[in-house]
């Protein structure tokens, strides 16, 4: 299969066959690519263009793509559609993407797709999902599943199976419930396929079944699954009973997503933007911690003015301020992002106290070794040992303090429910640059004398 490559002639072949209105050309040209593909086209082309697209092309389509369209893009689109057209795309949809698409419309909006949905239990179904938090398990799964009765033997078993198999896209895992639906366990294929067909299933099926609770963070259920490689997961209410199942694409997104915000909140910025929102937009996103930065060097410049004395004597500290600022700012940011990961991947063991401890060693061992080249080079190009020595010896305690502060920070965030990831950006630079202007010059001065 050669991969699909968007191009410039590709999108202005479409836009032509729209505009001379050749439906019959454009649905030749179009029918044979994926539907992730389509969404890519829809994504280069204008609004009306876009909605042509959608109503030209057949529901069973379209529907997948408005799932993969830009989430903009999508909005503006189902604006252009009816209640009936928009249900009609519903209709196509598994239960997790439905709700995920009709909890974006206007709550008026809501009702009248809802109410255009031919299969009432596939509504009632997406209506019952609508009722979670859409960053909880709750709010991932799909209704779709295959389940079976542990009281059923194999043979009521497999003539089951296939009823509910028609209404499921891919078939991940054979679920056992009781009478009550309380999740029991699991059914191997392979035991499905070479047992009795008069065997009952509870004498075959796997008790061990990893699952998670309705209420259970979205992170949370990305690291189960992660963890045990599961390709899908079965959900349980309060009781325990079976109300759905997660597949890994979805999981997938979850991740993605979350990567994506930790990059921003690491880079300063504290708002989900993409590069062609508003400039009002990615303003209010990036000021904030343009601002602390700011801050943060009338800070600097506060501490220098301080020491002007010293400065005017030993002229050599100033040319040095930016390295020691530049070292506890990469410090820092290492330190933080090696425990965000650890963090994230649940990695991250044992008491603080012994993270710090292990953070504080290892700064040590690379302060010491930066600070014996840094003396080297300083005392043979000015001469001045004792300069050299003042300089070094404030690298390694600078070096010290804003590894320590690095993983001190992001832990005490996520002890307090707060995410770790804005430890790794301007917040521990700006923190460590004053920190280290600080101890530079307190250093120098105990050493120099003055």
């Amino acid at each position: 299969m050669i991969p699909f490559k968007l191009s410039e002639e590709l999108i202005a072949q479409v836009e032509q066959l729209i505009e001379e209105k050749k439906d019959t050309v454009l649905l030749e040209l179009l029918e044979e690519l994926h539907y992730a593909d389509l969404a890519e086209i829809i994504d280069e082309l204008n609004l009306d263009e876009a909605t042509y697209i959608i109503k030209l092309l057949d529901s069973e389509k379209t529907s997948d793509i408005l799932t993969e369209v830009d989430d903009d893009i999508r909005e503006k689109i189902l604006e252009n559609l009816s209640a009936k057209e928009i249900a009609e795309e519903i209709d196509e949809l598994d239960t997790d993407d439905a709700a995920d698409i009709i909890s974006e419309l206007p709550e008026e909006r809501k009702q009248e797709v809802i109410s255009e949905l031919e299969d009432k239990e596939h509504a009632k179904e997406i209506v019952e999902l609508l009722r979670y938090d859409e960053d909880s398990a709750g709010g991932l799964m799909a209704k779709e599943l295959v389940k079976v009765n542990e009281n059923w033997n194999v043979l009521t078993c497999v003539k089951e199976m296939r009823k509910q198999a028609e209404e499921v896209t891919r078939v991940h895992s054979i679920y056992v419930v009781d009478d009550d639906d309380i999740l029991k366990g699991r059914l191997s294929l392979k035991d499905l396929l070479t047992t009795s067909t008069r065997t009952n299933i509870s004498d075959v099926y796997i008790p061990k079944v990893d699952y998670v609770n309705v209420g259970d963070k979205a992170e949370d259920v990305a690291k189960v699954m992660s963890k045990y490689d599961l390709e899908a997961i079965p959900v349980v209410d309060e009781m325990k009973r079976l109300v759905g199942r997660i597949t890994i694409d979805d999981i997938v997104d979850v991740i993605r997503e979350e990567a994506e915000k930790d990059y921003q909140l690491a880079a300063g910025i504290t708002q989900d933007v993409e590069a062609d929102d508003s400039i009002w937009q990615l303003t209010r996103a990036r000021l904030p911690w343009l601002f602390l930065g700011l801050l943060g060097g009338i800070g600097a410049a506060a501490i220098m003015e301080g020491f002007d004395k010293m400065l005017e004597s030993y002229s050599i500290l100033f040319f040095f301020t930016p390295l020691i600022a530049a070292m506890a700012g990469n410090v820092g940011v290492q330190s933080s992002a090696i425990i965000v990961q650890g963090l994230a991947n649940d990695d991250i063991k044992g008491s603080i106290n012994n993270r710090l401890w292990k953070e504080m060693l290892l700064a040590m061992l690379n302060g010491i070794a930066l600070a014996i080249i840094l003396f080297i080079v300083v005392a043979i190009w000015k001469n001045d040992p004792i300069a050299a020595l003042a300089i070094s010896a404030s690298l390694v305690v600078v070096i010290i303090v804003a590894g320590i502060i690095g993983t001190f920070i992001p832990l005490f965030l996520d002890k307090r429910g707060i995410d770790p990831a804005i430890a790794t950006g301007p917040f521990i630079t700006t923190s460590n640059d004053i920190f280290g202007i600080l101890i530079y010059f307190l250093i120098a001065k105990l050493i120099i004398g003055i």
